[in-house]
């Protein structure tokens, strides 16, 4: 084709086209070097300032101090009247494996992971978060039926991942209300 080009004019459309080449492989180089830079500025960015709702915890020392220590897990009402479920996933098991909340009303739930990244999911219900160790994961839901949900583990966490299994408790508010002002924590067992 080129030898075609310059047979034609003497050499003057393969100069153009060269040049048209050129232009865009600046323009081609020009936009790669501005995406390898802005990845590393983000990688940089965030690597300084992780987001501001990020809470670390060690995964280590989580049994022995700090706010998800054993006593501390499970159902509670806070000081400021709000119903906050602590758990703990850790290969093969949620801690605690069955969990009260009361229907109707707004439960945050704050939890972590021992080892692994755990799923954390509430059937019939908008619950679906990660575990991830070092870090506490905070959301909040309204269960809006009474009744018992399962809690599987919804990501590979090992070989033991299919009996990672938990339940919820879904009871009335005024019954949870009242198990909650007899006891600290609320629980599934039987007192």
């Amino acid at each position: 084709m080129a030898s075609l080009l310059k047979s034609a004019d003497g050499g003057g459309a393969e100069q153009v086209a060269l040049q048209a080449e050129k232009r865009w492989a600046v323009l081609i180089g020009l936009i790669t070097a501005a995406l390898v830079l802005l990845m590393i500025f983000t990688a940089l960015h965030w690597a300084t300032m992780p987001p501001s709702r990020v809470e670390s915890v060690n995964p280590s020392t989580l049994h022995i101090a700090g706010e998800f220590v054993e006593s501390n897990l499970g159902t509670a009402v806070e000081k400021d009247g709000g119903v906050v479920v602590r758990l703990i996933g850790q290969q093969y098991s949620f801690t605690p494996q069955c969990i009260v909340v009361p229907e109707g009303m707004s439960v945050t739930f704050r939890a972590t992971s021992a080892d692994v990244i755990h799923g954390f999911i509430v059937g019939k219900s908008n619950v679906n978060t990660m575990l991830v160790p070092g870090f506490v994961t905070t959301f909040s839901t309204t269960f809006t039926e009474k009744g018992e949900k399962l809690m599987p583990c919804h990501e590979f966490c090992g070989a033991g991942h299919e009996g990672m299994w938990g339940r919820v408790q879904v009871v009335e508010r005024n019954e949870f209300l009242a198990r909650a002002a007899a006891s600290e924590r609320v629980s599934c067992v039987a007192q």
